[in-house]
């Protein structure tokens, strides 16, 4: 009994070009299309860092105000520039009056500092509780802008 002889077929050892990768002109494309939605995605993305930021200092300032005007309740008076905010979480000596702590702890602003205080404000208000910004600097626009309770929608 003799049998068929069977063809194997063997792979040609000469691949064709297109079947080795990618050329650099498709990686080139690629990285391209990447960069494109990368420049219309990130500014979005900066202006809710922003909004997030500004909220947040929105939300503190409206706390530290209210435990402010607990404190002026019980002492007549808001706390001095001397005494500063410290005077919401520890009594002040000579006041009898003092119901505090009125904060368990004194927030930081976004960019880890810790809020402001002046006794008299200069903006109109009696006091004012504000934050420099990220560059802790006056003036500036942006993450870099002062918030006060001035200026906080």
């Amino acid at each position: 009994m003799n049998q068929p002889a069977v063809k194997t077929e063997v792979w040609p050892r000469r691949q064709s070009r297109r079947q080795r990768g990618f050329t650099l002109i498709e990686i080139m494309v690629v990285v391209i299309v990447i960069a494109l939605m990368g420049a219309m995605i990130v500014p979005t993305l900066f202006k809710k860092v922003e909004q997030a930021e500004k909220t947040r200092v929105a939300q503190d300032i409206r706390t530290i105000q209210s435990a402010l005007k607990f404190y002026r309740l019980d002492n007549y008076a808001y706390p001095t520039q001397a005494l500063s905010l410290e005077a919401l979480l520890t009594q002040p000596a000579g006041l009898d009056r003092w119901n505090g702590p009125y904060l368990e702890e004194l927030p930081k602003d976004p960019w880890g500092q810790p809020y402001r205080y002046a006794n008299p404000g200069s903006h109109g208000k009696d006091v004012e509780v504000f934050t420099l910004g990220a560059d802790n600097v006056e003036g500036g626009e942006g993450s870099n802008r002062d918030w006060g309770n001035w200026n906080i929608e």
